[in-house]
């Protein structure tokens, strides 16, 4: 009889638990999530700064850090520092994804031909909008480091697609600076998706001949264009609208009342394509190729159905994030299901959590400047709060039992849902208030119905629109699509309907995100003794709003408008050309409250006295307080307040006063002005010398 001999014993079998721990070389390792977080604070760390770091000081930080993991590694103090390596790591990631944009563009401030590449086309509402690579301005036949955003012409009736050349003539101008000290900074966001002007055109476009094949990008872009134009021509109205968001991502098309409505519902979450959308192609994906495969036993002899059919699924939730532009959550879910579909291959059990943090190191690693926006801020925050939610109900009765009958399980199952609505609510409450101004109360009762419908029917319908594209006959998938939306879209009308269905809330401090961020963490991955804490963290910034002293005057970024509040009121002094969307931004930053016309002839409140020439601004007991000067030379009010407020440019000096005329915004962005003191915060104070801050009188950091 053949005898084969037995292995030898596996590495420490023959050392007892104990010794063969410590031969170890390494000390204990903090877990993954852990590390993430580090990451997550050094890229933190980088964009609270004033300034803009050397490459070399990251690169030196690393390797200090990486050497001081190497000496430690043997001792308690190894989990420090590969804490410190991690948040070292993402501190120059994040330097060095600054350093390798391309620089700002310097644009003319007179009309201009503009030609160039179609990048992509955006259906409005109100017309169209294309975003040109590559541009090229008349007069330079240099091309632009950055692309350019323009509205087309209304009366524009070109059929343009990605990849075309085209030329038009517009008026362009850079992003727009933030509307005040801590809003939203729409030139950090332009700065890092390589957009370097917005404009529009005045007059229509012209096609012009193109030799180069398209890149790859531009053929998705090209794609997702076709399937916008054919859910619009099929279904037409809100529906078509809601559709090409749902399949593509592109939101644009969709009417403003709808977009508030689903905003005051709690439902718009389901319009930006995220990971609720890839792991509903994913699971159908995944379920379709299991039946199939199922229908022929034989091949089960050779094959692993669930190994075939999850990455079949990775596959087309990978294929859906090409589709619609791989926004950050879909990022998230499609790394998440990407570890869990390795696990399945290996035959090993992955945690969740670490699945998360794999994907946030994944997420930042490519994208450091993700952290600071709501996507990102949103998306891990809800999907972090889930699973330890979950993983703390892992035995309750929620969870899913074989015994019970088909009617307790659809009641466990609903109940189940507004559960996962109400924990993700609850832990994206701070950072929805933060950077919208807005709470929907109502959004759990919304969810219930809406993910359901848009889970079990919509989004099948619309993947199966998507396979019958190539034949035709979408409009038998889309006709059924078009029944749900319409359901959610009614939904979300009469939920946004209900009283106190979204209460406005007043701006909360730039620190919110920060203190939400490690709060939750603190919740849901720290020991119970410091779970408290992260309640208190939760709350804070939301609380924070209402507390906080807010500011008494606001100057508009162009010095075209100004907001004085007086007595717990707003009053807005704009000029005709004053930007819309500045003012829009204010009354969202109040709370909206609503903001009256400053009559400076009329003096609306004792605390406002104004004659032919200036305004006292302040309580009748302080007369000198603040003064609004609306004409005439500065120097009879020199001295008499300590702050001197003028929309049009100062004659003269004044030594003895804080002057603050037309100029100042041109050279330092926005004002944000409390009248105790005073205390006066100005944009380019705010956010430092980063090299996206660009302002009219300044130029931009190097």
């Amino acid at each position: 009889m053949l005898q084969v001999p037995s292995p030898p014993p596996a590495l420490g079998a023959q050392v007892p638990p104990v010794q063969f721990a410590r031969s170890l070389p390494l000390a204990a390792a903090p877990g993954l999530p852990w590390l993430a977080v580090a990451f997550g604070c050094g890229i933190a760390l980088y964009f609270a700064l004033a300034r803009e770091p050397p490459v070399w000081t990251a690169v030196a930080g690393v390797l200090i850090a990486a050497g001081l993991a190497a000496m430690t590694r043997r001792s308690r103090l190894f989990a420090l520092t590969l804490v410190v390596l991690a948040a070292s790591l993402g501190f120059s990631a994040a330097v060095l994804r600054t350093a390798g944009q391309p620089p700002l563009a310097d644009l003319p401030p007179r009309a201009v031909l503009v030609e160039g590449v179609v990048a992509s086309v955006d259906v409005l509402p109100e017309g169209r909008r294309v975003r040109l690579t590559r541009p090229i301005l008349q007069g330079d036949g240099a091309e632009l480091p950055r692309d350019l955003r323009i509205r087309l012409h209304r009366a524009d009736s070109l059929d343009l697609s990605p990849g075309e050349r085209i030329h038009l003539r517009a008026l362009l101008r850079p992003p727009a600076p933030p509307a005040a000290p801590g809003a939203f900074d729409f030139q950090r966001h332009a700065f890092f998706s390589g957009l370097g002007g917005v404009g529009f055109a005045l007059a229509p476009a012209e096609r012009l001949p193109s030799e180069a094949a398209p890149p790859t990008s531009t053929s998705l872009a090209a794609l997702r264009q076709a399937i916008i134009l054919r859910v619009l021509a099929t279904l037409g109205g809100v529906e078509g609208a809601v559709a090409a968001a749902l399949l593509t991502g592109q939101r644009q098309a969709i009417p403003e009342p709808v977009l508030e409505d689903l905003r005051r519902s709690g439902l718009a979450h389901l319009l930006a394509v995220s990971g609720l959308h890839v792991g509903i192609v994913a699971g159908l994906a995944y379920l379709v190729c299991r039946f199939a495969l199922a229908l022929w036993p034989p091949l089960l002899l050779h094959l692993s159905a669930k190994k075939v059919a999850v990455l079949i699924g990775v596959a087309a939730g990978f294929g859906y994030m090409l589709l619609t532009g791989s926004q950050v959550p879909m990022r998230r879910a499609v790394a998440m299901a990407a570890l869990f579909a390795l696990a399945v291959l290996l035959d090993r059990r992955l945690s969740a959590l670490r699945a998360l943090a794999f994907a946030a190191l994944v997420v930042l690693a490519l994208q450091p400047e993700a952290l600071v926006g709501a996507s990102f801020q949103m998306s891990f925050a809800a999907v972090l709060a889930l699973v330890a939610a979950w993983e703390g109900l892992r035995r309750s009765w929620l969870s899913p039992r074989r015994e019970r009958s088909h009617a307790a399980r659809l009641a466990v199952g609903f109940a189940a849902l507004l559960v996962t609505s109400l924990v993700a609510s609850a832990a994206t409450t701070p950072f929805v208030a933060h950077h919208f101004q807005r709470v929907p109360l109502y959004g759990v009762a919304a969810n219930a119905l809406a993910v359901p419908l848009t889970s079990v029917w919509i989004m099948p319908w619309g993947l199966v629109a998507l396979g019958l594209m190539p034949l035709g006959l979408e409009r038998l998938a889309l006709a059924p699509m078009g029944w749900g939306i319409s359901a959610v879209v009614a939904v979300a009308e009469v939920v946004s309907s209900w009283p106190f269905a979204a209460p406005a809330l007043p701006a909360s401090p730039s620190w919110t995100p920060a203190a939400a961020g490690i709060g939750l963490v603190l919740l849901c991955l720290a020991r119970p003794v410091l779970k408290l804490v992260g309640v208190v963290l939760l709350a804070a910034g939301p609380v924070a709003a209402f507390v906080l002293p807010q500011p008494d005057l606001l100057i508009a970024p162009d010095g075209r408008a100004l907001a004085l509040r007086v007595e717990r009121t707003w009053h807005l002094h704009a000029r005709p050309d004053a930007d819309r969307f500045v003012l829009a931004q204010w009354r969202q930053r109040a709370g909206d409250v609503a903001f009256l016309p400053l009559d400076l002839a009329s003096s609306p409140s004792p605390a406002l006295r104004c004659d032919r020439d200036a305004c006292l601004i302040g309580p009748e007991e302080r007369p000198q307080a603040i003064l609004l000067l609306r004409e005439g030379p500065v120097s009879p009010w020199c001295g008499r307040a300590p702050l001197i407020v003028s929309l049009e440019p100062v004659r003269g000096r004044c030594a003895a006063s804080v002057v603050l005329d037309r100029f100042a915004p041109w050279r330092n962005g926005a004002y944000a002005i409390r009248f105790d003191g005073p205390e006066i915060v100005s944009d380019a104070a705010w956010r430092g010398e980063r090299p996206w801050v660009r302002l009219p009188g300044r130029r931009p950091a190097e």
